[in-house]
């Protein structure tokens, strides 16, 4: 459609409605001096030169498909079936807003009402919405939502936890002097820690660092203190390992992205949020329930929420967008294709490939594998020299994507390298890079 632009009447009018006399009286809350900034532009082009200058720009970026990735810390590279994207392209789906109105949104709706199924399926729980920004504003959103319900000011968080989902719930809760973060070692006892002012014990499982910890009483002495447990997970990982709710969890989240979700320079991802019956009016985002109709046909709804929940802000539970839903579509269209024994063979090569690849690398020289607890598909490797050497010879001469240098967010892991496997990555992608890591270090040490 073309623009068509305003009537200067109808601007007048509008000015009139407002109350202001001139376009520029709107900003009269803008300094003056930051109003009209000198813009260094470039001179117009035509619409021809502008699509060979992007088309030239398009050119220069790499083929994902020659590099080997080895880069995890959250987000990871699974091979993604066709279907996925053919279903979430499709018109109906790529451009449908929030559907408030059931009658005309049924096929969004059922969708994101199995979405809900399935992840309540996959980690346990009674109650699944759809969906949150990422799984770090997940996590803040479970914190948060276990102070309201035990209305106690302190949130126990293991330093196992996502360094950014971390950092999203410092931000959540910053200008909220009564509310206390306490973060606790990996390696300390965080049941220790557990009082009477304790709202909420949050655990990564597998943790940050790719492993295991042990969590099968830590469910119970949270709860023996009046206090809820939090547990973040992969969900690639229960398709092979107990989900939270055998280990007592009261809110699952987590990152949707393993789940049909392409890699994508960081985003659009998806935070999944699981929890107990007994808090499902607490959650946080959209519930999709279903019913019937007066005919007795299956229908979809949103439920439990109103409308304003969403639109007005003194009225949210949260700040979810509308195209979250897509997001969920695309894990949901995975997880049918995938269906139970795919996802968990998806886990499985995941876990025996990063085996290997452990393999490999902790018999080298100078690299020495890090931790003794069981892990699923990243383990952490003490480099010789610093990582970040490390993989930009590995990116410039072998195109491999290294792992997470670890010394960025735990200083006492300086030249510890996170590496993470899955099943896209072959025998000899894992054979170049123990070989690649080799022969930098030796590169380096000269």
């Amino acid at each position: 459609m073309n623009y068509v632009p305003h009537t200067e009447a109808e601007r007048q009018t509008m000015l009139k409605t407002i109350g202001v006399d001139r376009i520029e009286d709107l900003f009269e809350a803008v300094p003056e001096q930051y109003r009209f900034p000198t813009l260094d532009l470039p001179p117009a082009l035509t619409e021809m030169e502008m699509m060979g200058e992007l088309q030239a720009m398009a050119d220069g970026n790499a083929d994902a498909s020659r590099y080997a990735c080895f880069l995890g810390a959250g987000a990871y590279n699974h091979y993604i079936p066709s279907i996925v994207n053919h279903i979430t392209l499709r018109g109906e789906f790529f451009t449908a807003y929030t559907p408030y109105q059931p009658e005309v949104s049924q096929g969004t709706l059922q969708s994101i009402f199995e979405f809900q199924s399935m992840m309540s399926n996959l980690t346990g729980m009674d109650v699944c919405t759809a969906s949150h920004y990422d799984g770090a504003t997940a996590f803040a959103e479970a914190a948060l939502m276990a102070v309201a319900i035990t209305r106690r000011p302190k949130v126990l968080v293991s330093r196992g936890v996502h360094p950014m989902y971390r950092e999203v719930l410092a931000t959540y809760t910053q200008f909220n002097e009564h509310l206390q973060i306490v973060e606790v070692d990996v390696a300390a006892p965080i049941a220790e820690l557990i009082d009477g002012q304790t709202a909420a014990v949050c655990i990564q499982n597998p943790n940050f660092l790719g492993q295991f910890e042990d969590v099968t009483q830590l469910g119970a002495q949270a709860h023996a203190a009046g206090a809820l447990f939090v547990a973040a997970v992969n969900p690639i990982s229960l398709g092979l390992f107990q989900p939270p709710s055998e280990y007592g969890a009261d809110i699952v989240v987590g990152e949707g992205q393993p789940l049909g979700v392409s890699l994508s320079f960081g985003g659009p991802y998806l935070g999944f949020f699981c929890t107990k019956r007994d808090y499902m009016r607490r959650i946080p985002g959209r519930i999709v329930g279903e019913t019937v109709d007066r005919d007795g046909k299956r229908g979809y709804v949103l439920t439990l929420k109103t409308r304003e929940q969403d639109i007005r802000r003194e009225k949210a539970t949260s700040n979810i967008c509308t195209n979250q839903g897509l997001m969920a579509l695309a894990a949901c269209v995975y997880m049918a294709a995938m269906g139970k024994n795919g996802l968990q063979k998806a886990a499985h090569l995941s876990y025996q490939k990063a085996h290997y690849a452990a393999e490999q690398v902790g018999t080298l020289e100078g690299f020495k594998l890090w931790g003794r607890t069981p892990f699923f598909n990243e383990f952490v490797v003490k480099c010789p020299v610093p990582v970040r050497s490390l993989n930009q010879i590995l990116l410039d001469d072998l195109n491999i994507i290294g792992g997470y240098d670890l010394g960025k967010d735990y200083p006492e892991l300086e030249n510890h390298m996170l590496i993470a496997c899955t099943e896209t990555n072959t025998r000899e992608e894992i054979d170049a890079l123990a070989k690649g890591l080799m022969a930098a270090a030796a590169e380096l040490r000269r």
